[in-house]
């Protein structure tokens, strides 16, 4: 079916504060679903708003918190979610640390105690149309084993760039540490779908194409080796500066079952201008290169053209998951 954004962001809103979420946070929250459905990136956008409310009424996330800016100086800012939604604390963080910009050339954000970050490009693109650029990063529950492993230790910890260009929209970079998102594995478990070959293993460590097995069991990175050594790198950048947990010790993401997540997220802010006053006109000479070839673009583009569309002609969502969003209602 498809369902105009605004639409779907009341129906989202209502779930979660009839789930125990303050309005404010279900407005943040709602939106950032939104959004992600409107990028189609349907694995972080409405469908995770069951176990979003189901987290929030059993108390495994805090619906209700307000998110404390614990240090704020020049340059580093630190933002507690206080086990909280992460929307909220990254908006309040990223709110702060781009005034930050305005005297010092670079800032580094870091958000603790946070739970499921979604789409993360999508909070970094609007700091790139503002001419900064941008790097963003979350850890997550287990789901890849570190190399010559089987056993998940790591998240598949997402990666964020942004950055602006001349007359255009901004390079825009999302993507998880895994062969592909285990949202999307979860939407497959959920329709009963098989996966592709080399995507995954069971719990035995042996190659599976059975999606709920996959989730039992362990992601294969990207890269192989060097997208584990990543995964351990973004580990370390997160919840190692903030004390938050690792992947391995985070309560899952999908099931109201178990401990909070309490995963983290940071952010690297920097200001161009201070490091090339012509950053634009020389980051264009790249773009261009890239586009003289044949069947290139730039990343970011085909994300843009699916908001677009979805704009003018509605979201994408599947039956199923509109029904289970109105069931939440009743």
């Amino acid at each position: 079916m498809l369902i105009r954004s605004n639409i779907l962001e009341n129906k989202l809103k209502e779930v979660l504060i009839k789930h125990k979420t303050s309005s404010r946070n279900a407005a943040i929250v709602a939106r950032a679903l939104v959004q992600a459905d409107l990028d189609g990136i349907h694995s972080h956008g409405a469908a995770r708003v069951v176990a979003y409310a189901r987290q929030a009424f059993t108390g495994k996330v805090d619906g209700f918190a307000r998110p404390i800016l614990l240090q704020s100086n020049d340059s580093v800012f630190i933002v507690d979610a206080q086990g909280g939604f992460s929307y909220p604390a990254i908006k309040l963080g990223l709110e702060k640390a781009s005034k930050g910009l305005e005297t010092s050339g670079i800032v580094l954000l870091n958000i603790r105690q946070s739970h499921h970050s979604g789409a993360i490009g999508q909070f970094i693109e609007p700091l790139a149309e503002k001419g900064f650029v941008v790097l963003g990063f979350s850890n997550a529950p287990a789901a890849i084993a570190p190399a010559g492993g089987s056993k998940a230790l790591f998240g598949t910890n997402p990666i964020a760039f942004a950055a602006p260009r001349k007359n255009s929209y901004p390079l825009l970079i999302d993507l998880s540490l895994s062969k592909v998102a285990r949202g999307k594995i979860k939407l497959a478990a959920d329709s009963q779908k098989s996966i592709k070959e080399g995507l995954a293993l069971d719990v035995n460590g042996l190659p599976t194409t059975d999606a709920s097995a996959a989730l039992d069991g362990s992601l294969l990175p990207i890269g192989d080796s060097k997208g584990a050594a990543l995964a351990l790198m973004i580990e370390i950048i997160c919840s190692g500066l903030s004390g938050s947990n690792f992947g391995f010790q985070a309560g899952s993401f999908f099931t109201e079952h178990g401990g909070r997540p309490n995963v983290s997220q940071t952010f690297i802010l920097i200001d161009p201008s201070r490091f090339n006053p012509h950053f634009l006109e020389h980051c264009d000479v790249l773009f261009s290169e890239i586009l003289n070839q044949k069947d290139t673009r730039i990343p970011g583009t085909a994300r843009f053209l699916r908001r677009k569309d979805a704009i003018e002609n509605g979201i994408y969502l599947e039956d199923k998951i509109w029904s289970e969003i109105n069931k939440l209602l009743k």
